[in-house]
């Protein structure tokens, strides 16, 4: 059964930084991403990555201050996030296995994890 789990969300001040961790149960996918929701909001993509092409894919809102990673295809996937915002505030989803590689489509993911908590005080 594979399964997701996040972990690393948290508070923290504007101008701070957070790194999110993805561990995957079960199976291991080329491609992953990250989504988030913010209250009130639909939940939206945020990062992808194709690990055996380095392929990397963002979201413009994060562009420069957000890096997905992972050293191997077996390891977790990271999202570090610098320079934080208010605005990003959102619970942070790890989703996996998209039908295709890089997608920031939520539905082409079939697997998700159940998101972690980021809390950006202004």
């Amino acid at each position: 059964q594979v399964q997701l789990a996040e972990s690393g969300g948290g508070l923290v001040q504007a101008g701070g930084s957070l790194r999110l961790s993805c561990v995957v149960s079960g199976g291991a996918f080329n491609s992953m991403a990250w989504f988030r929701q913010a209250p009130g909001k639909e939940r939206e993509f945020v990062a992808a990555m194709h690990w055996s092409s380095g392929y990397t894919r963002y979201t413009d809102a994060v562009k420069g201050r957000f890096t997905i990673s992972r050293d191997n295809a077996n390891d977790p996937v990271y999202l570090q996030m610098n320079s934080l915002k208010p605005e990003d505030t959102a619970v942070y989803y790890c989703a996996a296995r998209p039908r295709v590689a890089g997608s920031i489509v939520e539905d082409e993911y079939e697997y998700w994890g159940q998101g972690t908590q980021v809390t950006v005080s202004s």
